[in-house]
């Protein structure tokens, strides 16, 4: 289990690789952090909400195909649910917000 401050740290560098990624690729997003929450709004209103969850050192997945939580292990961000990994179940969601094919690579930290 990391520190709180460790979970803090890479999950600020997770939101801004998430936002970089959005920025660079051809999709039209729009990306906002407020504290613990990242907010992606694609053109037709439709909003994917990215949050930490601090204490539990999760992160959540809020979308209309429904809401997802994860845990960091062995290295990666997986579903309490069914083991999916997060960039997997948020490139699925960019892609039912948007109507076009959204790959985020997956994040990798230093």
């Amino acid at each position: 289990m990391m520190t709180e401050t460790e979970f803090l740290q890479h999950t600020d560098q997770l939101f801004a690789h998430i936002e970089d990624e959005l920025d660079q690729g051809d999709w039209d997003f729009d990306c906002q952090t407020h504290g613990n929450v990242l907010t992606i709004e694609a053109d037709d209103g439709t909003q994917i909400i990215v949050n930490r969850h601090t204490p539990n050192q999760e992160l959540w997945i809020a979308a209309k195909s429904g809401g997802y939580h994860f845990a960091y292990q062995n290295g990666a961000w997986l579903a309490a649910r069914d083991g999916s990994e997060f960039f997997a179940i948020l490139n699925q969601a960019l892609t039912a917000a948007s109507g076009e094919n959204v790959c985020i690579a997956v994040f990798q930290t230093a």
